[in-house]
């Protein structure tokens, strides 16, 4: 398991970096917010640690920029102040869970090796309370969808065709499977309702982010391809 340090302080860095390696993870550390970008970037980690008081560039900006591009790495946000406004501006940002310093090392090995546990099984439970295909997080307790970080308003209609398709990635659904799954046997399958609504979930979720998810089999149905 590899996780990405991203702290300023020279011996802090270190400490977090050694406990980490005691605990057999392999870790790459950062200096800075940049460097921190251009890692996240190129790499793959399973867990990311990051300072908010980062130089060039604050935690709370890369982690923004990190969820725009990637909603399922877990982060970890170290700062020097446990007030309200700070967490409620971290989780914003898109971290995970936040500690502050000074801490225990055994605490933030504990804090990461449940981040990391928590994300695979929201990974290997597609059934579960979490869906994540690519960057669309689909969150089964509320409905909610976001995309990038940002939150999709759905019908249930849509809501119910985007769950039935990211149940199954790659998998062509028919439009009479998805007539039957959403609507039963109450309307003609002959109709063009899915495909007024395929054109409804496109434009919400493919041509606002420049992105082609929801792909059609001329003459067979419709898949999500993750790219």
């Amino acid at each position: 398991m590899r996780i990405l340090v991203v702290e300023d302080e020279a011996t802090l860095n270190k400490n977090i970096s050694d406990a980490l390696i005691s605990e057999n993870f392999r870790v790459e550390s950062a200096f800075d917010g940049l460097l921190a970008e251009r890692f996240l970037k190129k790499e793959s980690f399973d867990c990311v640690i990051m300072d908010i008081n980062l130089p060039i560039k604050n935690g709370y900006d890369l982690c923004k920029e990190f969820r725009k591009y990637n909603t399922q790495t877990p982060v970890l946000m170290l700062t020097a102040f446990d007030e309200l406004e700070d967490k409620i501006k971290g989780f914003d940002s898109g971290a995970d869970d936040y500690l502050t310093k000074p801490f225990f090392m055994k605490e933030l090995v504990l804090r990461v090796n449940s981040l990391i546990k928590r994300s695979r099984n929201q990974k290997s439970n597609p059934t579960g309370e979490i869906i994540q295909v690519g960057d669309i997080t689909i969150n089964l307790n509320n409905k909610r969808v976001t995309l990038q970080n940002k939150e999709i308003s759905l019908t249930p209609r849509e809501y119910q065709i985007l769950i039935k398709l990211s149940e199954n990635i790659g998998e062509i659904i028919s439009k009479k499977e998805l007539v039957k799954e959403i609507w039963g046997t109450s309307i003609d399958i002959n109709t063009n309702t899915i495909e007024v609504y395929i054109n409804f979930l496109r434009n919400k979720i493919d041509k606002p982010f420049d992105r082609n998810f929801i792909r059609t089999k001329v003459g067979y149905g419709y898949y999500l391809k993750i790219e």
